[in-house]
């Protein structure tokens, strides 16, 4: 199953919340706050990796989430920071962001009531840390039902949708990452709060949570050529004979329901990329067959390699196919028609191909490469050719 585009949900990490302690020893049990800070949470990275082919993986698994920072402990005791989550997709991933990132207000701080250090160290259950198992964390949760009307409710607001998507990213590069969702920060521990004035704080910091947001992932396949004709010109055949790839052939339009993308080895151990997309229609920039849906992947192609049924198989006029097929691109994106390309006329072992070849040349006036994708007459002029289009 091929998969070009994809929507997901990215979160990433939140971080840490600060910890409540005081220093209870042998001998000294009035001692001063060792609440620790919590950790910062995992971002989410994206990768683009030259060893996949497409976002299938993502289709199955459309929701995407770091670790969250550990809390802070006693002792001074920092919280782990949450690990990095690294996602691969394809070379040629663009990135559309879909809706605003949840990123909060920043730090939000619990104040408790007013309490006196006698009442404090009377009630050692509300010290400690504060998220722990037992009374401690009882005494929390009573603590921060209890807190005053300045403290914020840390609960994340849902993603808002944009108006329009966003590009926010386009890995063309093996290794190449981008932060797609931030890890939140962690919060202090009340020992950051502690002063010559304030010697037993009970303030401390919730983490910040992490960034979430809705994405869409596009494919557009990188390639040296592409191959661009109506269904059942000859494009796979083609692809098959100057490629090491292997795509499904047939007698009957639409054989081709994904694109392929093979390897041309040249001398000096040079190669190139040859893509192959679904035949287009009439009204394929519309959203008519299955052109609209893989248009794109020829937008990053440096050459197009125009190919027209010259025999005319299943009764049509190679000369209306050619200003169709420019129509079609034109209207799709004006900027495909300044890529060099190349017009092949194939099938020309037919008889009434050599016919159709004068006619065309009378109507079009562009030069044309005559091959026989079938039985490999004309292939490695074409490679040639090819080769000296390539910038």
């Amino acid at each position: 199953m091929f998969v070009d585009k994809v929507r997901i949900r990215a979160k990433a990490g939140n971080g840490g919340n600060g910890c409540v302690a005081f220093r209870r020893e042998q001998f000294e049990d009035s001692g001063g706050p060792s609440g620790g800070s919590g950790g910062a949470g995992g971002d989410i990275i994206l990768i683009a990796d030259k060893n996949i082919t497409d976002l299938s993986d993502y289709h199955f698994s459309p929701r995407l989430v770091a670790d969250s920072g550990g809390h802070g402990q006693g002792k001074d005791c920092s919280g782990r920071s949450g690990k990095n989550k690294f996602f691969k997709v394809p070379i040629g991933t663009q990135v559309y962001r879909l809706s605003k990132p949840t990123r909060q207000l920043g730090y939000q701080r619990y104040r408790p009531a007013a309490a006196t250090e006698e009442e404090d160290f009377k009630n050692p259950s509300m010290l400690g840390i504060p998220y722990r198992t037992g009374r401690a964390k009882q005494a929390l949760a009573a603590a921060e039902a209890a807190a005053d009307a300045e403290s914020i409710a840390t609960t994340p607001e849902a993603p808002v949708d944009l108006p329009e998507r966003e590009l926010v990213a386009d890995l063309v590069e093996d290794g190449q990452q981008y932060v797609l969702a931030s890890g939140g920060g962690g919060g202090r521990g009340n020992t950051a709060f502690k002063s010559s004035s304030h010697q037993t704080p009970r303030e401390f910091e919730y983490g910040e949570p992490g960034e979430e947001l809705h994405v869409e992932m596009e494919l557009k396949t990188l390639a040296d050529i592409g191959l661009v004709g109506f269904p059942n010109a000859g494009k796979s055949t083609l692809l098959s004979k100057l490629t090491r790839a292997h795509p499904k052939i047939a007698a009957y339009p639409f054989t081709t329901l994904t694109p392929n993308v093979g390897l041309v080895d040249l001398p000096n151990y040079t190669r190139m990329t040859m893509a192959d997309i679904p035949g287009l229609i009439d009204g394929a920039h519309t959203g008519r067959g299955l052109g609209y849906d893989f248009l794109r992947h020829i937008e990053r192609c440096r050459v197009l390699l125009i190919l027209i049924d010259m025999a005319g198989v299943d009764a049509r006029k190679p000369w209306d196919d050619y200003k169709q097929l420019l129509d079609e691109l034109k209207l799709y994106n004006k900027e495909l028609l300044q890529k060099p390309r190349i017009v092949v006329a194939n099938k020309m072992d037919l008889p009434v191909a050599k016919k159709n070849l004068a006619a065309f040349k009378r109507k079009r006036k562009v030069p044309v490469f005559n091959i026989s994708a079938g039985d490999g007459t004309g292939l490695p002029k074409l490679l040639l050719a090819l080769r000296k289009a390539l910038p």
